[in-house]
C-alpha cells in the first residue's frame, strides 16, 4: 500500500506561484519523457535514479511527473533521506502553460 502513504502535496496552482522566485523543481520522469516537453525551471533526476539526488537539505525541493505517481514515490524517498520535498498534485498532466522541448 506504498502508493497511498500521505506526502505533503501542493497544487498546481501553488507551484505555479512558487515559479515566480527561484525553487528547486525535479522531474522524476524519464529522460525521454522530459525532452518531449517539461516545466523550463526543472531538473530532470529520473525516479531510478533518485538515490543519486543531491540537493541543499535546507531547501524545499519540488518534485514533478507525469501524474504524480512517480513524484510521491520520489517525495516519500526523499523526506526519508532528510529534505523538504513537496509532491506536485496532478503532475505534467495538470500544467497548462508553454513547455520546453530538449534538455
Amino acid at each position: 500500500m506504498f502508493l497511498f502513504k500521505k506526502v505533503p502535496t501542493i497544487s498546481m496552482d501553488q507551484l505555479e506561484n512558487k515559479l515566480t522566485q527561484p525553487i528547486e523543481l525535479i522531474d522524476v520522469r524519464s529522460q525521454m519523457e522530459y525532452e518531449g516537453g517539461h516545466i523550463a525551471k526543472s531538473k530532470n533526476v529520473p525516479l531510478d535514479r533518485i538515490k543519486s539526488y543531491k540537493g541543499k537539505i535546507n531547501k524545499p525541493v519540488y518534485v514533478i511527473c507525469q501524474s504524480g505517481a512517480r513524484s510521491k514515490q520520489a517525495t516519500d524517498y526523499l523526506i526519508k533521506a532528510g529534505y523538504d520535498a513537496f509532491n506536485v498534485q496532478g503532475g505534467m498532466n495538470q500544467w497548462k502553460k508553454s513547455v520546453k522541448v530538449g534538455k
